[in-house]
């Protein structure tokens, strides 16, 4: 796929504009979403994702389109996941409700900027190193493992990251949130670090963490760096509105964990095939393809992936109706906003 500088740049400011503008509007009028606010701005940006995978459809054709479309998937179920912990983190610091938008936002925007660098350097490894795709592959399986382990282990013991940590013994910090959301303010004259700046650092580093298995998870889908960006930018820009959207709905997802791992583990013997089949290591096949081994389509991927998803979705929803609230918090972990 030749895509043009002049592309590049010009989907980077397209999605920085949306996000500054974001910023600005929600700095002036910190505020808890409606419902109606929540769902236009999400049909917006599904909307856009869904355009965007049309036209690489329409100008870069079907094999290009359809990786967009799986990783696009495949990075928001992702997000999904990633929600418990955030909320988490936001029940945890006591996060007043019309300042969590912000924290949400530039938390977004730094799991933005940590993602472009990983995609960069993953792109440059798999350029140069066919290798890489083991350690992809293997990480996944490891990951998808450990995933279908912990289950329904209670995710409410939340540990917060080393850097978090490292703040709350180094700088100085107030409790008080006030009437803003500042990250630093004035308090007895001396400049203070405030809840809010702890909270954005937490979701940043967590989200880090996060990018170690989403990152190389695209890169099982395609090989093109400009489709990796995109799609993760799509999954992030309306992680927010989903958030506060669907918050109750994610501990009837008592499943999701499990139809998680089962998608990374698909998508890792997906990378570990696809590394035999272009096989450079001395020491295996004595450094020849091996050719029985299987290459999955990207279409039979993303059926794949649809269809893990959705049954997922479906046997979580129907056992969750027998379930109490207890229940539910066991299979899931306590989800309170």
């Amino acid at each position: 796929m030749d895509v043009s500088p002049l592309i590049w740049w010009l989907t980077i400011g397209i999605a920085s504009a949306v996000l500054l503008f974001d910023v600005l509007v929600i700095g002036r009028r910190p505020h808890e979403p409606s419902r109606r606010e929540l769902i236009v701005a999400l049909s917006v940006y599904i909307g856009l994702a869904i355009l965007f995978g049309i036209g690489v459809y329409v100008f870069a054709g079907h094999e290009f389109g359809t990786q967009f479309f799986a990783g696009w998937v495949t990075e928001y179920s992702l997000s999904v996941d990633n929600l418990f912990i955030f909320i988490i983190i936001m029940s945890k610091f006591a996060v007043p409700r019309q300042f969590q938008q912000k924290a949400l936002l530039i938390g977004i925007i730094l799991a933005l900027v940590f993602r472009g660098i990983f995609i960069a350097v993953g792109a440059a490894a798999i350029e140069n190193f066919s290798w890489v795709f083991y350690l992809f592959g293997a990480f996944l399986i490891y990951t998808a493992v450990k995933l279908a382990m912990e289950g329904g282990e209670d995710e409410d013991e939340y540990e917060e990251p080393a850097v978090v940590k490292f703040l709350e013994r180094h700088i100085p910090l107030t409790s008080q949130w006030g009437d803003s959301a500042k990250m630093f303010i004035r308090e007895n004259g001396k400049r203070v670090a405030t809840p809010m700046f702890v909270v954005i650092c937490a979701l940043g580093t967590t989200d880090l963490l996060f990018a170690l298995d989403s990152i190389p998870a695209i890169y099982g889908l395609t090989n093109e760096a400009y489709l990796v960006l995109t799609a993760n930018i799509f999954a992030l820009m309306g992680l927010r509105q989903l958030y506060f959207l669907i918050g109750g709905l994610l501990e009837r997802l008592v499943y999701l964990s499990y139809g998680l791992a089962i998608l990374l583990g698909f998508i890792g013997l997906k990378l570990v095939f696809h590394a035999l089949h272009e096989n450079e290591l001395p020491f295996i096949n004595g450094g020849h393809h091996v050719e029985w081994a299987p290459e999955v389509s990207i279409e039979v991927s993303l059926s794949v992936i649809i269809g893990i998803l959705a049954i997922t979705t479906i046997l979580s929803l129907l056992k969750s109706r027998s379930m109490t609230a207890k229940e539910r918090d066991e299979a899931t972990g306590p989800r309170s906003m």
